[in-house]
């Protein structure tokens, strides 16, 4: 099932996309529906059985017209958000591009670092303040939503937890980024404005996954395409790292929950910063009025439009904007801002 999350007449509910495009309000069918997403991956095994019947025979009344409603990010309050770092291509690229070599130990094991799950955002506006447009940029991102409790997994278990994929824009805004990671604590400012997925959250059954002793593989063509512009253009199967080793890696000593979403970390050519030291743009970065459309086979299509929100004068303004901008190729480890 293709689920998403909507708001209808102010009110947050949740349902999934027909064949013919129509948004089935499960609310509408059952009121054993009438829940957030959270709670439908949690009781997976009550609630999704009833949802696929009503699914297959949808009562009329129950069908709304996708433009009648607004579509949220279809988990709009995960447990957690992790990204992670598993296309080699990114990495090796976004480093060469600041004259340093790959990093023998991307081979070793999966990362992942915590970002905002109380920024998360679905299609729709990306509101930015100044500071976010120095230097914003998008980052094209496969995702997984997990749907059951998981504590020293092994592959195989890693791969039964996962719920469903989605289509993941981890925002970054340069500037920020590069100077908090100065001090090894980053990132952090550079990212948690807002992460967006969507448009709807694809359930495992829906999708062809090829198994493999590492773990099962999505093939699926990515795509961004900025104002109209193609940009950026891959494939999730060519991730280094599996989402289960990913997982069994996140798992090991502690207990993950069902509801967490964990990212891929950026295509080969996912993003600006990799694109911009590469040569194939010239200094491009995002800016207020941009339409940031991203694709994945299978997945739909993510499409968000950049907003400036004027800044509200506090008193405690970081001090950006005095001093000339920071290289962001320059070759040191700690101007680490490929991801």
């Amino acid at each position: 099932m293709k689920l998403v999350t909507f708001l209808q007449d102010g009110m947050e509910k949740i349902g999934a996309v027909m064949a013919d495009g129509h948004i089935l309000d499960f609310a509408a069918t059952d009121a054993r529906l009438a829940v957030d997403m959270l709670t439908l991956i949690r009781r997976q095994d009550e609630l999704m059985p009833v949802a696929r019947a009503r699914v297959m025979a949808p009562p009329s009344a129950a069908l709304l017209e996708a433009g009648s409603v607004q579509l949220l990010a279809p988990i709009p309050r995960p447990v957690s958000m992790r990204d992670g770092y598993a296309f080699r291509q990114h990495v090796s690229t976004a480093r060469r591009n600041r004259g340093l070599e790959m990093i023998p130990e991307f081979d070793l094991f999966p990362v992942t670092y915590f970002t905002n799950h109380l920024a998360v955002t679905g299609p729709g506006e990306v509101r930015v303040q100044d500071h976010h447009l120095l230097r914003l940029d998008f980052e094209l991102e496969a995702a997984i939503v997990t749907g059951r409790p998981l504590k020293n997994a092994t592959l195989e278990e890693a791969d039964a937890a996962i719920f469903g994929y989605v289509v993941m824009n981890d925002w970054s805004a340069r500037y920020l980024q590069m100077e908090e990671m100065k001090l090894s604590l980053g990132p952090c400012k550079g990212k948690d404005f807002a992460t967006s997925l969507g448009p709807w959250l694809v359930t495992k059954d829906e999708l062809q996954l090829e198994p493999t002793p590492h773990g099962e593989i999505l093939h699926a063509a990515m795509t961004c395409h900025v104002n109209g512009q193609l940009l950026s253009n891959g494939d999730v199967a060519s991730m280094n790292w599996t989402f289960a080793q990913i997982l069994q890696r996140t798992s090991y000593g502690i207990q993950m929950h069902p509801g967490e979403v964990i990212g891929s970390g950026t295509v080969g050519t996912g993003c600006l910063l990799e694109l911009n030291g590469s040569k194939i743009t010239d200094n491009l970065w995002l800016k207020a009025g941009d339409e940031v459309v991203m694709a994945i086979e299978g997945l739909g299509r993510l499409v968000n439009t950049i907003v400036h929100v004027p800044e509200r004068l506090t008193g405690v303004t970081p001090n950006l904007l005095g001093g000339t901008l920071p290289d962001l190729y320059a070759g040191t480890p700690s101007g680490e801002a490929g991801d």
